[in-house]
């Protein structure tokens, strides 16, 4: 059954973003995952959550999505998030088809 990351950013440095972006980029494709969503403007329908730009990850499974976040791949991206951004990252499983 798939597994979904998701991420509310809050972009601190455009330049060091672009360094963690590319990182990450490759770790996810190297770990099984791709992009459903990656920015995009964010329209509040309800409540009172107003995120900054959202991104959502789909990997095979909840094991290669923990797979891809301990990896040595994306360790290096890493290194560039607290310069680049902060957020708010969770993990859900997803529904089978």
């Amino acid at each position: 059954m798939p597994a979904y990351v998701f991420s509310d950013v809050t972009i601190r440095d455009n330049g060091a973003i672009e360094a963690y972006r590319t990182r990450a980029t490759a770790s996810i494709a190297q770990h099984g995952g791709r992009y459903l969503v990656r920015g995009g403007q964010v329209e509040t329908l309800e409540g009172n959550w107003n995120p900054g730009p959202l991104i959502v990850v789909e990997f095979p499974d909840m094991e290669q999505a923990r797979r891809w976040y301990g990896s040595a791949e994306y360790a290096a991206a890493l290194e560039m998030r607290d310069a680049a951004l902060s957020r708010n990252l969770v993990m859900v499983d997803g529904i089978a088809p």
